[in-house]
Order: C-alpha cells, then structure tokens, then sequence
C-alpha cells in the first residue's frame, strides 16, 4: 500500500532537515582550520557555547513538563556525554599522530561501526538495501582517502586512537537514539552538551591554561563552532535518530567530506582532486540506496517521550 502523500512528504522534509544537518557539519572542518587556538579548548568551548546557547530551550522544556526531572533524567546523558567527550579529545590527539588521510577514513567507518551498537541496544539488524547502500559509500569514502593513504609502523598508535574516536562516535550516535526517546530534544542534548564540555574543559586543564587572552578572530571561530555544527547539526542529527534507522543517519552523515570539499573550493581555493568527483558520485548513489530503503521509524511502544 502506498504512503499518503503527506506522508511522503513529511518524510521529505525530514531528510532534507537531515542533509541540512550534515552540510552544518561539514563547517566544522573550515573553522578549525581558520583558527589557531588550542584544540582541546576548542573541543570544550564549542560544547560549553552550545550548552549556553541552548539552556533557555530546556528551561522552556521543563516548564512545560508535567512530570518530574531530575537525576533519573539527567543520568540518560552521563553515558552519551563522556562517549562525545571521548570523540572529541581522542580525534584531535589521533589526528596529530596520523596522516590526514588516515585519520579521515578512519573517522569515517563509522557505518561498519553502527550496526553492532544499534543491535547491542536495540536488538536491530540493518536490511540488504542498507548493507548495499553502506558498502557503496565507504567505498567511495575509500576512493577519497585512498590515494593519500599511508601506512607505517610509527603512524599505527594514531590510527588506533583515530579509530577508538570512530567507535566513540558511533557509541555516542546510537545511545543519542536510545535515550532520545525518553526526553524531550532540549532535555536530552542540553545536559549532554554542559556535561561533555566540562568534561573536555577539564583533560584540557592537564595541558594548557585556559585563562588567557584570546584573539577576536578565535573568539568569532570558537563560537561559530559552538553554533553552527553543534547545536545545530549534532541537534539536527540526535533528531533525526528519532525517526531514522541508526544506520541511516550513519551513513547519511558521510556526506561530510563532500560538502567539506565544496566549501573548502569556496572559501580556501583548495581545488579537489580528480578522485573527489567519482568518489562524491558514489557516496550520493549509497546514500541514495540507505534512503529508498527506509521508512519513517516509529518509536519502539516500550519508549515513550516522556513530556
């Protein structure tokens, strides 16, 4: 039986939301290359911006709620915090260990990742058309990277960090599926996000102090962080993973390194290689197989949004 036509669009707009979500995302990239503070401080403050920017939607959230919030509520975030927290503070010490190349394929596996935890959590095994979908696109993540690849013995301890980073992340993706269900959006990622910044902000105090005078331009670049790929594309992805299979947002995220070409293009005059453009041409067929083979997910009857 076809899906109404409002239907068909709701699910639209939905992963036109999500694209929009990735395309946020890939900014991070340009804004960490434009500035030159310290990365930890900058893992900690774009989480601590986001957490500030977002503490009046959950104030709002709690008033409206009818039911208590408390501990209970906010232990949901301990596990997914400490697992961005992880994300962050691992891929910036890998990525300085490693060649570009291999810290960004690695990053990138996330796909192969997800579906372990997603069925760890959730008992949830991805379908053919996902598995044909996720193979076509880490292959053309695979094409991207390949041709900068290398390997040597003194680069392994950064690959393996860069790939404990990955897991962390898929970690993180796939319990921001399970609790959020059970919170409200705001509820979910506002604790998450104070959480995870102080988390950062106190690794970071093992390496750099961060009372100090800060450029203007850093400053710009910190909160732009803060703003624009984390509270709205990790925010747009987490609400995404209420109504997409895990393994569709996963893979739908690979789209970062195509987006993060483009505006590199734009804004750096740094001119893809010959293999961005097959490589993007197979990314988008991939993403295209995960989509067609999804339907808007419902809410397992167990978890309820709790108002």
């Amino acid at each position: 039986m076809s899906q109404p036509r409002s239907a068909r669009w709701n699910i639209l707009l939905r992963i036109t939301l999500m694209m929009v979500g990735v395309l946020l995302g890939a900014t991070a990239v340009i804004m960490i290359k434009a500035g030159d503070e310290h990365p930890l401080l900058v893992a900690s403050f774009r989480l601590l911006v986001a957490a500030i920017a977002l503490t009046p939607l959950f104030i709002r959230d709690l008033q409206c709620r009818t039911s208590p919030y408390g501990w209970t509520q906010i232990s949901w975030t301990i596990a997914p915090a400490a697992a961005l927290a992880v994300h962050f503070i691992t891929w910036i010490i890998g990525a300085r260990m490693t060649f570009v190349a291999n810290a960004s394929l690695l990053a990138n596996l996330t796909p192969v990742a997800m579906p372990f935890f997603v069925w760890i959590f959730f008992r949830e095994r991805i379908n053919r058309q996902e598995v044909l979908g996720t193979a076509l696109t880490l292959g053309g993540v695979v094409l991207l990277t390949v041709s900068n690849l290398r390997l040597s013995p003194a680069n392994v301890p950064g690959d393996l960090i860069c790939l404990g980073s990955m897991l962390a992340f898929a970690c993180y993706l796939a319990l921001g599926r399970k609790n959020g269900q059970r919170i409200t959006l705001w509820q979910y990622m506002v604790p998450l996000y104070w959480i995870a910044g102080i988390m950062c902000l106190l690794f970071a105090l093992f390496f750099v102090n961060p009372i100090k005078v800060y450029t203007l331009k850093n400053i710009l670049l910190i909160l732009g962080l803060g703003l624009i790929p984390t509270v709205f594309s990790h925010s747009i992805l987490n609400y995404s993973l209420k109504t997409f299979r895990g393994q569709v947002v996963s893979v739908t995220n690979l789209t970062q390194p195509i987006f993060s070409g483009l505006l590199g293009y734009l804004i750096f005059r740094e001119i893809p290689g010959p293999s961005f453009y097959p490589s993007a041409a197979i990314i988008l067929t991939g993403i295209l197989v995960v989509l067609f083979s999804t339907r808007e997910r419902k809410p397992p009857v167990a978890i309820l949004i709790d108002q």
